[in-house]
């Protein structure tokens, strides 16, 4: 009887920081595909798709290869009146990558993990906040928010409502 040669496939191994910069890249395609955010200009902009949770795209600051930016609803934590849910976002135009710098879900990085937490921790946190962020740019894009129900606005006008 032949003996079979059992033949391992030469396949590299994704380590967690290259798991972290996929989901960066999968995250631009899924933000760019849904807002264009290189393309805005800076100021606050809605997106209401008419299911009263409305979107706010906030464009902090752009620059010649990154764009910052938040998205949140129209909701504030009752206790600490912060918009709940937040995410804060670096683009990187050349790189093509998004990253979610922080998200306010209740408490910020430093209670999450402390001042200098050590780089298997940090890496851990960023890829839940990435994964958050893809999770949800996934969910916007089902619901039906992009592009065409993107609209400026005054900041005035859009104040963000309380959450009771």
């Amino acid at each position: 009887m032949a003996q079979a040669v059992a033949r391992t496939a030469n396949i590299p191994k994704l380590n967690r920081f290259g798991w972290l910069m996929a989901l960066y890249a999968e995250n631009h395609a899924r933000l760019t595909r849904l807002f264009a955010p290189g393309d805005l200009v800076e100021g606050r902009y809605l997106s209401s798709i008419g299911d009263g949770l409305d979107l706010y795209l906030d464009v902090i600051q752009t620059h010649r290869y990154t764009v910052e930016l938040r998205l949140t609803y129209g909701l504030r934590d009752p206790q600490t009146g912060e918009p709940d849910p937040s995410a804060f976002v670096r683009v990187y135009r050349d790189a093509r990558q998004a990253e979610a710098t922080h998200c306010y879900v209740g408490r910020r990085w430093q209670d999450a993990i402390g001042m200098y937490p050590p780089p298997a921790e940090l890496i851990g946190h960023r890829m839940r906040m990435n994964t958050f962020l893809g999770k949800w740019l996934e969910y916007l894009a089902e619901r039906g928010h992009g592009v065409a129900t993107l609209r400026r606005c005054d900041e005035n006008v859009a104040e963000v409502a309380t959450a009771d």
